[in-house]
């Protein structure tokens, strides 16, 4: 299984703190992770997947591509990311460690649309929480 679930999703902002204060009023919590300026992240929903809120300068978008990333769970990044290349995809943003447990790459599939693949530990903390519980 390739995409084994939903783990993050980048929105971007001109101002993070104001644009988490919004998303802290809509969601009834406050992001469990900040480090502002550059970004803010909520766990939401039964399986606490992840929206981060990014500074837009750090969107590695370029003018003809637009909206959030969505990155899904797999469990070999470069094996995926390799993949995806040879099957006509064209690399965004290469392998990039996020931090202990968190790696993540970016591609645009041969349709235009922007596909995020992630190693993300806490999808895997979670998956196991729920099996064991």
């Amino acid at each position: 299984m390739t995409l084994r679930g939903l783990t993050t999703v980048s929105f971007y902002a001109d101002d993070v703190a104001a644009a988490a204060a919004w998303y802290a009023e809509l969601l009834g919590i406050e992001p469990y992770f900040q480090r502002l300026p550059g970004y803010a992240e909520f766990r939401i929903g039964d399986y606490q997947h992840e929206l981060g809120i990014v500074a837009r300068s750090y969107a590695p978008h370029g003018p003809e591509i637009a909206g959030a990333i969505v990155y899904w769970h797999v469990d070999d990044v470069e094996a995926t990311l390799e993949r995806l290349l040879s099957m006509g995809a064209k690399e965004h943003e290469g392998i990039t460690k996020r931090g202990e447990g968190f790696v993540t790459a970016s591609v645009v599939d041969p349709f235009g649309n922007l596909l995020g693949i992630m190693y993300n530990q806490h999808y895997l903390d979670t998956v196991a929480a729920r099996k064991s519980g």
